[in-house]
C-alpha cells in the first residue's frame, strides 16, 4: 500500500467514527436527555435551553450558532483545522432532525417520550452522560470536533496563553448557569435545581471522556530476561516497528552477564508482543508493568508550556523579504504561530528589488542584504529554481521568468519547458531553494533539494508555478496534486524552512 492510499484510508476511517460517535451522541441527547429537560454544556446545551424555553426546535439553534461561530473562525483557524469540525456540525445537525423525527412523543408535547419512564431524571442523565462522554471520546481520538465551544476555545487559544480546556469549562459553566435567567423554567429554586443537574452533566460527561481518552493512551514497559534477546529485540523492531532499548545486566546470584531488553508499547500491543515472545523463547522472563505516562515520538506529546520562551516567540517577528503571497503563505504555515512572518508590502517596502546573481545563493543574499542594509530588521529572502538534467540544469536562477517577459507567466514558463523536453527520455529534474537568514547582522544559508522528474503533461489545480508539471520521487503525483499538506513535508522548501527553524529556537 502506497503512503497515498494509506493517508486516504486514515481519513476515511477518521470520518467514519466520527459519524458513528455523533450517531451515539445523537441517540443519548434524544432519547435520555431530553425527555427530562436535562440541561448541558457547549452549543448543543444552550440550543437545548432555547428549546425548553421556549420550543424553538434545538437543531435550527444548533446549526444558526455554529454557521456564526464558523464565519468568524475560517479567518483565524483556516480550512484546514475546520473541515472535520464541518463534516460534524452538519452530520449532528441532520443526525437531530431524522432522530426527533422517528421517536416518539410524550403526549400533548414535542418532547421524545421517556425510556426509562417517569421520576428516573437521575438515571437517565447517568446513562446519556455515559453515551455522550464516549461519543465525544471517539471523536476527538479521530481528530474531530463537534464545533460550537471548540471553535471558540481554539481561536481564543490561538491568540492568547489559555488553555482549551479552561475556556470550554467557562463556556460551559455560562451556557448551564443562564438557566437562571429564564423564568419559564419554574422559580429560583427549581432554576437551581436544573443548573445542578447541568453540573452534574458536565462533570460525568467528561469524567467518562477523560476514562476512555486515557484507556486507550495506556502504556506498558516490558523488561525481557532471555538467551535468545538478539532474535526477539529483532523480531520486534522489524515485526512490531517498535524501539528496542538494550541494557547490560549482571545476575548478583549466577554472577553472570546478561542482556535485558527494554520496550516502551501501547497497553492494546500488550498480546502481540507476549505472542511474538513466546513464539522465539516460550521460557523467556517478562516482567510487564504500567507506566503513568509516556511522553514523546510515538506516543503521547508533551503538553507543558515553557512560558518564558514561548512568549518569546511569539513575539519575535521576522521579514520574509518576498511579496509572493503563495510562497509566504506556505512559509507561514511551516513556521506556525512561534514566529510573525512580515512581508516586504508589511514593512512598506515596494521596491523591485533586483536579482542579478549568477546563483540561487547569490539571489537569497542580494535581497536579504537590500532588507537589512535599509530597514536594519531581521530577515530572510529565498531563491527557489527548477534544475532539469537534460537542460544542463536550466531554467535554474531563471525559472520564474523562462518564458521571458517581466512578470511570473507560470503557464508559459511549463509550455515552454515541456516543449523543449517534447523527445527526451530523461526527465530527471530537482526543485532547489537556498534561503539566507540575517539575524542581528550575521548572516547564514540554509539548503533544501527536492528530486523528481518532469512528467509530459499538466496535472493537478493546487499549487504554483512549476507544481503541476513536477512529480517528486517516491510519489506517483504531482506537487499539484498532492496537495498543501504533503507538498509541506517533502518539499524543497520545507527542508530549507526546516533547516531555518531549526537554527531559529537554538
Amino acid at each position: 500500500m502506497t503512503v497515498d492510499h494509506k493517508l486516504i484510508l486514515n481519513e476515511v476511517k477518521d470520518y467514519m467514527f466520527i459519524a458513528l460517535g455523533l450517531a451515539i451522541y445523537t441517540v443519548a441527547f434524544t432519547v435520555f436527555l431530553m425527555p427530562y429537560q436535562i440541561v448541558a454544556g457547549g452549543v448543543t446545551g444552550l440550543s437545548a435551553i432555547i428549546y425548553y424555553a421556549t420550543g424553538f426546535h434545538l437543531e435550527n439553534t444548533y446549526i444558526i450558532i455554529n454557521g456564526l461561530l464558523l464565519i468568524v473562525a475560517l479567518k483565524i483557524l483556516g480550512w484546514k483545522f475546520l473541515m472535520k469540525t464541518i463534516f460534524a456540525i452538519f452530520t449532528l445537525y441532520f443526525m437531530l432532525v431524522f432522530a426527533q423525527d422517528i421517536v416518539p412523543k410524550q403526549p400533548g408535547s414535542d418532547l421524545p417520550f421517556k425510556l426509562m419512564g417517569e421520576g428516573q431524571d437521575f438515571m437517565s442523565m447517568i446513562i446519556g452522560c455515559m453515551m455522550t462522554g464516549i461519543s465525544l471520546a471517539l471523536v476527538f481520538m479521530h481528530n474531530g470536533s463537534t464545533g460550537g465551544t471548540d471553535i471558540i476555545a481554539a481561536s481564543v487559544n490561538k491568540y492568547h496563553n489559555v488553555s482549551l480546556g479552561s475556556v470550554l469549562i467557562a463556556a460551559d459553566f455560562c451556557i448551564i448557569g443562564s438557566c437562571m435567567f429564564f423564568p419559564q423554567f419554574g422559580t429560583y429554586l427549581e432554576r437551581a435545581h436544573k443548573v445542578m443537574f447541568g453540573f452534574c452533566v458536565m462533570m460525568m460527561e467528561n469524567y467518562v471522556l477523560d476514562y476512555v481518552m486515557n484507556k486507550r493512551r495506556q502504556s506498558v514497559q516490558f523488561m525481557i530476561f532471555s538467551q535468545k534477546w538478539q532474535e526477539i529485540a529483532n523480531a520486534i523492531g522489524t515485526q512490531m516497528n517498535h524501539g528496542v532499548t538494550i541494557l547490560d545486566g549482571h545476575g548478583w546470584y549466577t554472577g553472570k552477564q546478561r542482556k535485558v531488553l527494554c520496550i516502551l508499547a501501547k497497553k492494546n500491543e500488550s498480546v502481540n508482543m507476549f505472542r511474538l515472545i513466546k513464539m522465539i523463547d516460550p521460557n523467556a522472563f517478562v516482567s510487564q508493568s504500567l507506566v503513568i505516562g509516556v511522553y514523546g515520538e510515538g506516543f503521547d506529546e508533551m503538553k507543558v508550556h515553557i512560558k518564558q520562551k514561548i512568549e518569546h516567540k511569539k513575539k519575535m517577528k521576522i521579514v520574509f523579504a518576498t511579496n509572493n503571497q503563495n510562497k509566504l503563505l506556505e512559509v507561514r504555515n511551516m513556521l506556525g504561530n512561534k514566529f510573525e512572518v512580515l512581508s516586504l508590502a508589511d514593512i512598506g517596502c515596494h521596491d523591485d528589488i533586483p536579482e542579478k546573481g549568477q546563483t540561487l545563493k547569490d539571489n537569497a543574499l542580494i535581497k536579504a542584504q537590500y532588507v537589512w542594509d535599509k530597514y536594519h530588521v531581521n530577515c530572510f529572502a529565498d531563491d527557489t529554481g527548477l534544475e532539469v538534467d537534460a537542460l544542463g540544469g536550466a531554467p535554474g536562477v531563471y525559472s520564474a521568468r523562462y518564458a521571458g517577459g517581466e512578470g511570473h507567466d507560470s503557464e508559459a514558463n511549463m509550455k515552454k519547458l515541456l516543449s523543449e523536453l517534447e523527445n527526451v527520455e530523461n526527465r530527471k529534474a530537482r526543485f532547489r531553494t537556498v534561503f539566507t537568514l540575517i539575524i542581528d547582522g550575521k548572516t547564514q544559508f540554509f539548503e533544501g533539494i527536492c528530486n523528481g522528474d518532469i512528467i509530459r503533461e499538466k496535472r493537478g489545480g493546487e499549487g504554483f508555478g512549476y507544481d503541476p508539471i513536477f512529480q517528486p520521487e517516491g510519489y506517483n503525483k504531482t506537487f499539484a496534486e498532492l496537495g498543501v499538506d504533503i507538498k509541506n513535508q517533502i518539499s524543497h522548501r520545507a527542508q530549507a524552512t526546516a533547516k531555518l527553524v531549526a537554527y531559529l529556537k537554538k
